[in-house]
């Protein structure tokens, strides 16, 4: 029997006798969820019998008025009274009431424990009741075996006891690969959502613990984590369990996955310990980074599929003579060219390369080093004519000044080999700056220095660039704080950047003031919360280049966070800053900051690429080809394309050389529209009435969609990692900076990643001929057609005069002669005729028929990539990124992968099943260097060519 009124229950309460007022709490308690409005016209009855602490049964009050307060929605004080009612609050209770007064007791333990940690308190001053329902419920989870509900939980709630408990149990108690797959999860969370660099940082400290002391270790785990860490000293810990367990193959597959991801600081402190402890030689041999780029350089120039044509043509459209299209052609050059070592379009065209003057003539001659970018061990011989000193054969201080940026791409992140020669160019000249020669070469110094000394953190370098700086030339001081940035990537060093921002604030120079807040942006890479203080000192300063400054800071220290505070930052400058070049900044830092949310930039920005301010337009096209770069985003296109019709030329600029870094590494099949913006790049290029900027972005459109002879994609995540690829992230930032220098533009070669898969022999590291299986459609992978230029069309002739009746007279005599033909073919074929406008049709009907189904045969074959029977692909063939989960190791084959492939790319470390028996092996760039020929004499480029001499 329902009751209809709670009054005669809560008249009891006022009466005298406690087991009165118990009867009448019990009685109200189970009527609470229907009658709770009735009720709570009494709360304040109900709460005093609570507060006399002497009434035996003041938990049930308690429990009553959380329920009241509950559906009054008033979920604090619900919660405030469900914790004091303690064992009256049944946690285990199959009800929505309960449900949500866990959640918000959760909620408010997380809220709580995260103030404590961020003020450095100790989570035992948090209510000991709050801690005490968050606890059960923790127990609750793991009981019930949701464990990642229960580490997720734990990590929101900084609770690394709990984890590690948790983990360490499961260790014990569970298989090791079940365990494997908790501590996976755990470190996917914390370096994906975790956003508070120490606790993040503590995590990782315990995985890695956990994981060495399992039975067996996970060594590509670890490694992992050593990668986001950035950490030496775990590096060195790593490589003592490998050498205990003698796990030869497995060290040296991870030697090379840290090549490809780990900072150039760790790879040399441990390199440095291995090589101390007389460590095996070939581990540090693949440390120092020469095997990784010799076989990417041989794979580039064998695999090359560089359209020469096109570059011709681009060249020939353009008048060279203008600065701004010779950079143009030279950089797009650069590109194509870029990891092959094949400087033969420079050879071919001395001539032309001799119009370039000044810097135009440092930005020729810098693109010699992203030609030969990763030959670490013949760089140096293939710059020397140009470098300065005795074996200079070049007297212009742009070439010399040129030549050493250039050697700084070439060793770009592993400059080990050459930044004592550079240390010494720049601590020569440094005396003598002011001078116009030896600014340029000063210059060029500084930036090869910070390419060769990036994310080395070397106080000693950063203390000549810093001399370089002081010294006040607007030249060589950009250059020099660039330099001071690169070399300190990710540092956050206090005293570095007090002393670059109070400088920039000092000097007079615009331009040196910029490289500082560039640079001071390099040293917050990754940097996170720790690097909010500057940002807060950049955006606010009344120095527009210091602001715009502070929006690449946001950008590099929340890369690829996805961080909702960043991005309301950012947004915020973008609309209501004074200054377009700050507005456009804050805009293009928005596809940093997105790199691994880029499907949400589209629509982040598409109102943004509709405003009436032309620079957030050309912002938003930045931000869209930097956060959705080699990754041929639908959306992102379609915001693109009416860009490149943008009645501003520096938008149209952005938006073509944003289109390119989108579409790099598509095929006609997959992506048709490759094909038609190649063509429109060439159109742009060709068309005399587009400007100049127009047409600079055009070719250098050109250079990205083919780049590295169509065989690199640019690739800002490393997947196998789980990290951004910091040297790719840096190329990119610099990059953009060709806004104001062109000569920055080279940077982007930073970001190529060659499209392939290598597999190399473990017993001798050589490149054996042998095939993988990939399961896709040979043609939909195929290289884009080459560009042919149109044939002149044939001259039409002249119609001769027909008189009307000779005209009748044939055709006549036509159709007689074919009906006598359709005869005959019916007495022979037994088939009807057909009339001829009955042909006409129905061939008209085929081909309306086939261009109809046309589309659709298109997108079933895009759908189905898949194909049961696979195709051989040859071993360090091209593998783009759409293409690499079809590709398979053939499991009776030879050669097998010591490590389980999941498909991607990159150096593959295999074990030879019959290493006696002779298989052919590719021969390398160095190899061919090294042992069958010297190098060819090289050509010089020099102020004014000899055409005798060629």
């Amino acid at each position: 029997m329902s009751v209809s009124t709670a009054a005669p229950l809560l008249a009891l309460l006022k009466e005298s006798d406690d087991s009165v007022k118990s009867y009448a709490l019990k009685s109200l308690n189970e009527i609470v969820d229907s009658l709770w409005s009735e009720i709570s016209n009494s709360i304040t009855d109900i709460e005093a019998l609570y507060d006399d602490t002497k009434f035996s049964d003041r938990k049930i009050a308690a429990l009553i008025a959380s329920k009241v307060y509950y559906n009054l929605g008033e979920y604090v004080s619900a919660v405030k009274y469900a914790l004091a009612a303690e064992s009256a609050f049944d946690i285990d209770e199959k009800s929505e009431y309960v449900e949500t007064i866990v959640s918000q007791s959760i909620q408010m333990y997380i809220k709580n424990a995260t103030a404590s940690y961020l003020d450095n308190q100790s989570i035992n001053d948090i209510e000991p009741k709050l801690t005490t329902i968050f606890e059960r419920m923790m127990d609750k989870c793991v009981t019930s075996g949701e464990y990642k509900l229960a580490l997720g939980i734990a990590l929101e709630a900084f609770r690394l006891d709990v984890v590690e408990n948790i983990l360490n149990t499961r260790v014990q108690k569970d298989s090791e690969a079940a365990a494997l797959k908790l501590i996976n999860y755990v470190l996917t969370a914390a370096t994906t959502t975790v956003t508070n660099s120490s606790f993040r940082s503590n995590i990782l400290n315990s995985l890695f613990k956990i994981l060495l002391a399992m039975n067996s270790v996970d060594y590509f785990t670890v490694c992992k984590i050593v990668v986001n860490l950035n950490d030496a000293n775990l590096a060195i810990q790593l490589f003592d369990q490998l050498k205990a367990d003698e796990n030869k193959d497995i060290a040296y597959q991870i030697a090379f996955d840290l090549v490809s991801s780990a900072s150039q600081g760790l790879l040399t402190t441990l390199m440095n310990n291995l090589n101390s402890k007389g460590y095996d030689e070939t581990v540090i041999e693949v440390l120092s980074g020469v095997p990784t780029c010799d076989y990417y350089n041989t794979f580039l120039l064998n695999n090359k599929n560089i359209d020469i044509g096109l570059l011709n043509k681009s060249k020939s459209s353009i008048d060279g003579k203008f600065s701004l299209f010779h950079t143009a052609v030279s950089v797009a050059n650069g590109f194509m060219h870029a990891g092959t070592t094949d400087n033969t379009f420079i050879k071919d065209n001395l001539p032309w390369l001799d119009k370039s003057k000044n810097w135009a003539k440092f930005t020729a001659t810098a693109s010699l080093g992203v030609i030969n970018k990763g030959n670490l061990s013949n760089g140096m011989k293939t710059m020397r004519p140009y470098l300065p000193g005795s074996f200079s054969t070049s007297n212009s201080r742009y070439i010399k000044g040129g030549s050493l940026y250039g050697l700084g791409l070439i060793y770009a992140g592993a400059g080990r080999d050459v930044i004592d020669y550079l240390k010494n160019q720049i601590i020569d000249n440094t005396a003598n700056s002011g001078d116009e020669d030896v600014d340029v070469l000063l210059h060029g110094a500084s930036l090869g220095m910070g390419l060769a000394a990036m994310s080395t953190s070397d106080n000693e370098i950063y203390e000549i660039l810093k001399e370089v700086l002081y010294n006040d030339s607007a030249i060589s001081g950009e250059a020099a704080a660039l330099g001071m940035g690169l070399t300190m990537l990710g540092a956050g060093s206090e005293s570095s950047i007090h002393d670059m921002y109070m400088y920039a604030q000092e000097t007079k120079h615009h331009n040196i003031t910029r490289g500082l807040a560039m640079g001071l942006a390099l040293m917050s890479y990754s940097r996170q919360e720790l690097a909010d203080e500057l940002i807060e000192k950049m955006i606010k300063n009344e120095n527009a280049l210091l602001r715009y400054g502070g929006a690449y800071t946001i950008a590099m220290a929340y890369a690829g966070t996805g961080n909702n505070k960043a991005i309301k930052k950012l947004l915020h400058i973008a609309v209501s800053d004074s200054n377009d070049d700050v507005r456009r900044a804050a805009v293009t830092s928005l596809g940093f900051v997105l790199l691994r949310d880029y499907t949400t930039v589209p629509r982040i920005v598409e109102l943004l690429s509709e405003s009436h301010n032309a620079h957030v337009r050309c912002g938003t096209a930045f931000a869209l080809g930097i956060a959705c770069a080699g990754k041929n985003v639908p959306s992102a296109i379609e915001v693109l394309e009416p860009l490149t019709k943008d009645p501003v030329d520096f938008v149209r600029q952005a938006a073509m050389i944003a289109l390119s870094m989108i579409m790099i590494q598509q095929t006609e099949k997959l992506t048709p529209k490759v094909s038609e913006f190649n063509k429109e790049f060439l159109t742009v290029i060709k068309t005399k009435h587009q400007e100049g900027l127009a047409k600079f972005g055009a070719c250098l459109a050109q250079g990205i969609i083919n780049a590295g002879g169509r065989n690199v994609t640019i690739q800002l995540e490393n997947n196998d990692m789980g990290t951004l690829d910091a040297k790719a992230v840096v190329g990119l930032a610099m990059f953009s900076q060709f806004w104001y220098w062109f000569p920055l533009a080279h940077f982007l070669s930073l970001s190529f990643a060659p499209t392939t898969v290598i597999g190399v022999r473990g017993s001798d590291f050589t490149i054996p001929k042998f095939d993988l299986h990939c399961h896709s459609k040979e043609e939909l992978f195929a290289y884009p057609n080459m560009y042919e230029e149109a044939t002149d069309k044939e001259v039409e002739k002249v119609a001769t005069a027909v008189l009307s009746t000779t005209a009748r007279a044939k055709v006549r005599a036509m159709k007689t002669k074919k009906g006598k033909e359709s005869q005959d073919s019916k007495s022979t074929k037994g088939e009807p005729t057909q009339d001829k406008s009955d042909i006409k049709d129905d061939q008209e009907k085929d081909s309306e028929k086939s261009d109809k189904s046309g589309d659709h045969a298109e997108t079933d074959t895009v759908k189905n990539k898949y194909s049961s029977k696979p195709y051989n692909l040859p071993n360090m063939s091209r593998v783009l990124p759409a293409q690499a989960r079809y590709v398979s190791f053939n499991k009776e084959g030879r050669f097998t992968p010591v490590r389980k492939f999941k498909g991607g790319s990159g150096i593959i470390v295999l074990t030879d099943k019959t290493p006696d028996v002779p298989v052919e092996m590719f021969e390398t760039v160095r190899q061919s260097q090294d042992i069958n020929a010297p190098l060819p004499t090289p050509f010089i480029v020099e102020d004014e060519v000899n055409f005798d001499n060629l």
